[in-house]
């Protein structure tokens, strides 16, 4: 399923707040609609949100018209700020900018520069379906066959624009075919688990079980999860991770029963500029995403409301963390390092 493309003048997305329910594609022609989409989690996941702003880099590329490099990279600039503004947390998003940015800047003329910020989004996205592959291999020889696998919100297909990540080791395994089966978080308060995580599993042809994530403790205590498997939206160089708020919970708990408790994500996850999460920048969303479901409200008018996106596990819970490069264990600050050097 390609959840995300280029069609000439516009960009052509999948808008998953839709899903399951409905498959809807948005047409996307300017900046605000890109950003709003991004905002909005339209597009989401932080491999999808890195390979969307490079798309909306060469989108916002196109619409300006001036013949001087020195004007256009000034407003290419502009462009570049409004598209990091959407969203804090998620690096690769910052990370794709950066590589666009740097591509724009060894152009010698605004023709050249759209070119090769066109031909860059596609090397950006082909290495994040590749890096994917190679994630999932190396995961899948983590996964025993006959496991069940607990996993949290949605790092698939559609948070990556490629393979999946935490998604892309279980259908790895699967593909080596490893009776495997998953239990989903539905991954409150807006579902991707749920929503998205079943669904895709479903489309898979993956065993999926849907739980609410109060249940993880007590599936784990019953010795129905051999493992778990996750994504992440940043990564600090100690091996602390961000992902979807919830997901510490999960681990603190795998840690408590003896339970492996696995992160996949791409070397771009990594944030080197960050020594511990404590660094890592949490953002906060509408409160209306916790008092609504798709606008039925479920809590009182005026009640106080704290919605933070992510939390941040320490690494001291993470067994491992999956990589295109590989899989890094404890110490991390070494192990992640020779990452970075490939």
């Amino acid at each position: 399923m390609k959840i995300i493309e280029w069609q000439g003048e516009n960009i052509r997305m999948l808008d998953q707040t839709r899903l399951p329910l409905e498959e809807i594609y948005l047409e996307l022609t300017d900046i605000p609609a890109l950003c709003e989409a991004i905002k909005a989690l339209r597009i989401r996941g932080a491999p999808a949100i890195g390979v969307a702003a490079a798309y909306g880099l060469a989108l916002g590329a196109n619409a300006i018209n001036s013949d001087s490099k020195e004007d256009f990279l000034s407003k290419l600039s502009e462009v570049s700020e409004t598209l990091a503004a959407t969203r804090p947390t998620a690096v690769n998003l910052f990370w794709a900018l950066d590589r666009m940015n740097r591509v724009a800047q060894q152009g010698s003329s605004v023709s050249e520069i759209k070119e090769a910020l066109m031909n860059e989004v596609k090397f950006i996205e082909q290495e994040t379906d590749e890096a994917d592959r190679k994630m999932g291999q190396f995961g899948a020889d983590l996964i025993e066959d006959g496991f069940t696998i607990l996993t949290h919100c949605n790092a698939g297909a559609l948070a990556t624009a490629g393979y999946g990540t935490a998604l892309g080791v279980i259908k790895a395994a699967h593909e080596q075919g490893k009776k495997v089966q998953v239990f989903a978080d539905e991954t409150r308060p807006l579902l991707q688990g749920a929503r998205i995580t079943a669904w895709e599993m479903m489309k898979e042809g993956i065993p999926v079980t849907l739980i609410t994530d109060n249940m993880a403790g007590h599936f784990m205590k019953a010795g129905k999860i051999d493992c778990a498997v996750v994504g992440a939206d940043r990564i600090a160089a100690n091996g602390d991770v961000a992902n979807k708020i919830g997901t510490y919970s999960v681990a603190v708990l795998a840690k408590e029963h003896s339970i492996p408790f696995y992160v996949a994500a791409p070397v771009s996850t990594i944030d080197y500029s960050l020594k511990s999460g404590d660094e890592i920048p949490i953002e906060e969303r509408d409160p209306i995403e916790v008092t609504c479901i798709r606008d039925v409200r479920i809590a009182p008018e005026g009640v106080k409301v704290a919605s933070p996106a992510f939390d941040v596990t320490p690494h001291k819970y993470v067994s491992a963390i999956i990589t295109e490069q590989g899989v890094a264990r404890d110490p991390y600050t070494q192990s992640l390092e020779r990452m970075r050097a490939g």
